[in-house]
């Protein structure tokens, strides 16, 4: 069962299309983000963010509608009750580690980590990370096709 918003028991951890899907307004996504932004503030409590998955975002911004509108969503992702952690050595060493043993992107292998070390719930569209197993919790959302 996925965790519900609010549910003050829980940390998430967003993927980085997560928040893609809210600036693109996604059907079944953006609401989804919207809560779960909405529940920190309430609750004074960030959700989580890998600053590589922040970088991913800007990249995947900057690629499908240009510089203008990733600087954009930069500034709104400033404004979010967001905590963005780095990649440190020993982070990276494990994000590599969870690459190699389920065949994850690179940056979606710093996204379970992180997801993974705190005992949050992961924030995703991708499929991909059940290949991880039971050890990481997702909160699912929309599959988008590209």
């Amino acid at each position: 069962m996925s965790p519900q918003p609010g549910d003050r028991n829980r940390r998430y951890v967003l993927d980085a299309n997560a928040l893609v899907g809210l600036f693109e307004d996604r059907k079944g996504t953006a609401a989804r983000v919207e809560r779960l932004l909405e529940g920190a503030l309430l609750e004074d409590s960030p959700l989580l963010m890998s600053a590589v998955n922040w970088g991913e975002v800007l990249y995947v911004t900057w690629r499908r509608h240009g510089e203008v509108t990733a600087r954009e969503a930069e500034a709104r992702m400033m404004e979010m009750p967001l905590a963005v952690i780095a990649a440190d050595r020993d982070r990276a060493s494990r994000a590599a580690a969870l690459k190699q043993k389920h065949n994850l992107g690179y940056a979606d292998a710093f996204a379970a980590e992180l997801a993974l070390e705190r005992g949050a719930w992961l924030v995703t569209a991708d499929p991909e990370f059940s290949k991880v197993g039971k050890a990481l919790s997702l909160h699912p959302l929309p599959r988008h096709e590209k």
